[in-house]
């Protein structure tokens, strides 16, 4: 199969259209891990159920809420270019993971 590209602007991560459409400024991209877990960045606070911990080598990733697409954070900006890293199914323990994201966002 051949890789699939999201739109990028520079070497922004923010600025990822991902190939479904979803932009930042629409439904929201989620930082997540290296398995597309959507993670916590509050410092010196408990983890809430569901998130995975702001990873300790800050390798993160940019996660598409919308159709599970995720890219990884380091090759974006290092070659401004976005390939899909991998695609996880956006329910289940992750829907609810996403859900819990965005609550604590709001």
């Amino acid at each position: 199969m051949d890789t699939e590209f999201a739109d990028v602007i520079g070497h922004d991560v923010t600025t990822i259209t991902c190939l479904c459409g979803n932009t930042v400024s629409k439904e929201g991209l989620i930082q997540a891990n290296s398995q597309g877990v959507p993670v916590y960045s509050g410092a010196n606070e408990p983890v809430p159920a569901g998130l995975a911990p702001w990873p300790d080598d800050e390798d993160l990733y940019t996660l598409c809420p919308s159709c599970g697409r995720v890219y990884h954070d380091t090759v974006i900006e290092e070659t401004g270019t976005a390939p899909v890293a991998f695609q996880i199914d956006i329910t289940g323990p992750i829907a609810e993971a996403i859900r819990v994201h965005w609550d604590l966002s709001t």
